[in-house]
């Protein structure tokens, strides 16, 4: 899992949180939102683990909505290993920041989004691509 920012036309930012499984390297989910804090990372991947079911090891880096309290609990309770890349080591979770820059060229920077629901069509017609 990772953070992908970008814009919105009247200024306000976009912040999608970015799953790619490891192991068939598909995308999981792109969700847009203005702001992700850790109580809204858990119910997003509470809807996505009832979809999907929930997965053994979740990678990410050290921010901070993912080295939270919320964060934290929903591992415990759903018996997920966080594994926790090293500061400044992004190559060590290769995948995810390759995917991230095809997203970037691919899809953010061919859009110029409107609002928030325009991003998040035309962001999940990428992904499903």
């Amino acid at each position: 899992m990772d953070f992908v920012f970008d814009r919105v036309a009247d200024g306000r930012s976009i912040k999608c949180l970015v799953i790619v499984d490891d192991a068939t390297h598909e995308a999981v989910a792109i969700d847009p939102e203005h702001s992700i804090g850790g109580m809204r990372l858990t119910r997003l991947l509470d809807r996505i683990c009832s979809l999907r079911g929930r997965p053994k090891i979740s990678r990410t880096d050290n921010g901070r909505e993912f080295t939270g309290r919320a964060m934290l609990t929903w591992a415990y309770r759903n018996g997920v290993q966080l594994k926790l890349i090293q500061p400044g080591k992004p190559n060590q979770n290769a995948y995810v920041e390759s995917f991230n820059g095809r997203m970037r060229d691919e899809c953010l920077n061919e859009h110029w989004f409107t609002r928030l629901a325009h991003a998040r069509v035309e962001i999940e017609c990428w992904r499903r691509q």
